[in-house]
């Protein structure tokens, strides 16, 4: 079972290669890797070294932080007590944001180069979502 550390790594290599249009094989020829290899990583069932998730860093074009942000606190284990080796119980990899929909509606969001016509799309579906979530209530 891959380590939940590992998956969040590797999702986030697939949210940014997504977000720049890159198949898993553009990805692996810019690494010297397997279309294989890269899917591996981005499942999380391959550890990547540092020196790799440096080189993958570079060619996404982010700072290898990147890669650790919005890690949830019960997976970085900065929330656990002492030094115990807990098993972290109900983790989902998938939260939303490395949805094909979420990636392509991102991508095409930046299509548009009017800033003021991003933020009333944004607003709209602001407004949307909140009416959803009130009608729920």
């Amino acid at each position: 079972m891959p380590d939940p550390i590992d998956v969040h790594v590797g999702s986030r290599v697939r949210m940014r290669r997504t977000l720049l249009g890159l198949s898993q094989d553009k990805l692996g020829q810019a690494l010297g890797l397997t279309f294989q290899q890269v899917q591996k990583y981005e499942r999380g069932t391959n550890r990547m070294g540092a020196s790799r998730l440096l080189e993958i860093a570079r060619v996404l074009d982010v700072s290898p932080s990147w890669f650790f942000e919005d890690m949830p606190e019960e997976i970085a284990g900065f929330g656990r007590k002492g030094m115990a080796d807990e098993a972290v119980e109900g983790f989902e990899a998938d939260q939303g944001y490395n949805r094909r929909e979420t990636l392509e509606l991102v991508r095409v969001f930046y299509k548009i180069e009017a800033s003021g016509v991003r933020q009333r799309l944004k607003d709209l579906l602001d407004a949307v979502a909140d009416a959803e979530q009130a009608g729920a209530d």
